[in-house]
Order: structure tokens, then C-alpha cells, then sequence
């Protein structure tokens, strides 16, 4: 799967999810969904390495939500991307890749 059909696969979900939920997604909600999810990587990754309380979860536990907001971050800035029009391929061949070529 390529970046633009990941795109389009998290979009569909996340319209699923607000039309179940009576959620508008504009342009506040996009950024501040997408701070909501940055923040709890923060406080998973803070419990990873034991500066956060476990809150009586297993080191499994705490990996497997670690990952899992990695990839709420991930889709939250694709459905972003997305909403604005911009072609993340793109944006990251001109900002990163091109490192490559030097």
C-alpha cells in the first residue's frame, strides 16, 4: 500500500467515525485531533521509560500502546495532510529525500 491509499483508507475511517459520533471535522478539529494524539504518545512513551506511572499496566501492555499511538499520530497527520490538499509524497521527497541525493 502506498502512501496516497493509506491516506484515503484512514480518511474512510475517520468520516465513519464522525458521522457515527456527530463529529464535524474542519480545520480546528484536524490540528487539535492530531495535538490530542501527540500527546498521548507523550504519555505512553513517558510510562515506557518508566517516567510516568504504569497505571497497572504490563511492559506489554505499554509497548503495544506505545505503537499504537505512533500510528494514531501517523493517521491523524495523513487525514491532516489530506483535509489541506497536500501531497505528503511529495513534501517529503523535497524536505527529507532529497538529503539523499547530496
Amino acid at each position: 500500500m502506498d502512501l496516497e491509499q493509506l491516506s484515503s483508507a484512514v480518511e474512510g475511517v475517520s468520516q465513519t467515525y464522525a458521522e457515527r459520533f456527530n463529529i464535524e471535522r474542519d480545520a480546528t478539529w484536524f490540528v487539535l485531533k492530531l495535538q490530542e494524539e501527540v500527546g498521548e504518545l507523550t504519555q505512553a512513551y513517558l510510562m515506557l521509560s518508566g517516567q510516568a506511572r504504569t497505571k497497572g499496566k504490563s511492559p506489554e501492555e505499554i509497548q503495544a500502546d506505545f505503537r499504537k499511538e505512533i500510528a494514531d499520530v501517523l493517521c491523524q497527520t495523513l487525514l491532516l495532510a489530506k483535509h489541506y490538499g497536500i501531497d505528503l509524497e511529495h513534501e517529503i521527497e523535497e524536505k527529507w529525500l532529497r538529503w539523499n541525493k547530496v
